[in-house]
């Protein structure tokens, strides 16, 4: 029903008014009586064999949604009767920021593809924590970044701040130094700016009576040697993992007119480039540390590559976008059938 009826209809508006268009829905209808219950029907698939617990945490199926759809944690809750395993809210940062200017959100139809320039376009941190409080038993992530204005060598007062403001009302947390959309920002992914921050981070973390699992996420444009970095990076900070991966900036092979546009492309041509991101982790550490895996998931087949490459768990954006909520389903259930 989705693909063949909503999704036409929804594509042929403007892609951020549709976003918003989508969420005020998905809020209304929840709030009507019995709809919630109806939609968990529908594409919640519970089954204990599901269950993953990764890096200390118990999550009831391993499929998520992916930082950037729910910046300001206002549909978690909503997003979660649509069969989620958890959600991870954000980018946020310290103060609100507009974003970039509009139009900065395409899509690459003939690839199945979307490219954003949203440059962390959020109300702030605080924002997020006042919704975060109402949560209902919804395992979430907070994705963490800095302003725009501030400059790298003060980058680690924005983490700092969202960090200890998101502390008592999130499951873990993401660094995000990999969004192309913040000038400068990839720079913190060099090695040592990076370990600086994480060490900084997880040195607080350690400091709290439940230390919470910090993971880091990476750009699938990082060289071996790169790669290599953010292994040693990620044994020597100790933070719990990493999630593979952001968007990219790479335009091969593109069909769509909007090809050309600036900012970062995620869809299905990051498919094969983020699995072999995962792979390349996983195995060059010897499975030392978990992985998210994202990037490209656009069906249950692409979920089960990932997750075969290594990945412990997997998360959608683009792919929920252009697949609609019964993708989530679809995984779980091919998850299952794999176990047969």
């Amino acid at each position: 029903m989705y693909k063949q009826l909503i999704r036409p209809l929804l594509f042929q508006f403007d892609p951020e008014a549709v976003h918003h268009f989508s969420f005020n829905s998905l809020k209304f209808f929840n709030k009507l009586p019995g709809i919630s219950n109806v939609l968990k029907k529908t594409f919640t698939l519970d089954d204990k064999r599901l269950e993953r617990e990764v890096f200390g945490l118990k999550f009831k199926n391993p499929v998520g949604l992916a930082a950037g759809f729910d910046k300001n944690a206002e549909l978690y809750q909503e997003l979660s009767n649509l069969g989620f395993g958890f959600i991870e809210i954000g980018t946020v940062t310290p103060k609100a920021q507009a974003g970039n200017p509009k139009k900065r959100l395409f899509r690459l139809k003939e690839d199945s593809a979307i490219i954003n320039r949203m440059g962390f376009n959020n109300e702030g941190v605080d924002a997020a924590v006042e919704r975060l409080k109402k949560n209902k038993n919804v395992l979430i992530g907070g994705n963490i970044g800095k302003n725009k204005v501030t400059p790298n060598e003060e980058a680690f007062n924005d983490y700092d701040y969202n960090f200890e403001a998101l502390f008592d009302y999130v499951d873990y947390f993401v660094v995000n130094v990999s969004s192309p959309n913040t000038p400068n920002l990839r720079a913190l992914q060099d090695k040592k700016p990076l370990t600086q921050l994480l060490n900084h981070l997880e040195s607080k973390n350690q400091k709290k009576a439940k230390p919470k699992p910090i993971l880091l996420k990476i750009a699938p444009d990082l060289s071996e040697d790169q790669l290599l970095d953010i292994i040693e990076i990620v044994n020597e900070t100790k933070i719990a993992g990493v999630i593979a991966t952001n968007t990219t900036i790479s335009r091969n092979g593109l069909e769509s007119e909007h090809k050309e546009e600036m900012g970062g492309l995620s869809g299905k041509p990051l498919t094969k480039s983020s699995t072999e991101v995962i792979r390349f982790l996983s195995e060059k550490s010897n499975k030392a540390f978990p992985i998210i895996g994202v990037g490209g998931i656009m069906s249950a087949a692409d979920a089960i590559e990932k997750l075969e490459a290594g990945a412990s768990l997997v998360q959608l954006y683009t792919g929920f976008v252009y697949e609609g909520p019964g993708l989530v389903k679809a995984i779980n259930q091919a998850i299952l059938d794999k176990m047969s």
